[in-house]
């Protein structure tokens, strides 16, 4: 059986619920609500690279910040490739907030009804102050629905390698 990703809430361990990935498997299929309540699954955009960010709250400063930093360089990728941002924020949440902060170029999507990206990604956290919550990891998913790049952040108040899982990304585009 798969072990969970390892990974710490201001350097105290949580527990996640799921195997963690590896780049090479296939990218396992998952529901979430975008923000005009509409569903979003995995399957739906096949022949696109997806980035694929999980953070645990927009509302808070690392999730925000990551999520502007990729809204940032989305808007340079093209067509090929789309940037999900995915957290148990209700779609309402979501919606204000891409408003109020002007991300346009990424995709925000609530895990909240369905909990099968946090469980099938290995990121839905068990324990702790967070719990309920999804970890902050990032997924690169080709156009072949294979992973090609995945990192769980070692500790969920840090940001992620933005360069790798966009090299990763470009790479994948141009595969």
């Amino acid at each position: 059986m798969a072990e969970a990703a390892k990974v710490t809430f201001k350097g105290t361990p949580v527990t996640l619920g799921g195997a963690e990935l590896k780049a090479g498997q296939g990218a396992p299929d998952f529901t979430a609500i975008d923000t005009n309540l509409q569903p979003v699954r995995i399957g739906d955009v096949r022949g696109k690279v997806l980035i694929l960010s999980a953070v645990p709250s927009l509302d808070t400063p690392v999730c925000e910040t990551e999520t502007r930093r990729f809204n940032e360089e989305a808007a340079k990728l093209g067509d090929v490739i789309e940037l999900w941002t995915i957290s148990m924020d209700l779609p309402f949440a979501q919606k204000r907030w891409c408003s109020t902060t002007g991300v346009r170029h990424v995709k925000t999507l609530s895990d909240f009804r369905d909990r099968s990206f946090g469980s099938r990604y290995g990121v839905a956290i068990q324990d702790g102050p967070l719990a309920g919550l999804n970890a902050r990891a990032v997924f690169v998913v080709g156009k072949d629905g294979k992973i090609q790049y995945v990192e769980y952040v070692s500790d969920i108040t840090k940001e992620p390698n933005y360069e790798a899982a966009l090299t990763a990304a470009k790479q994948a585009a141009r595969a």
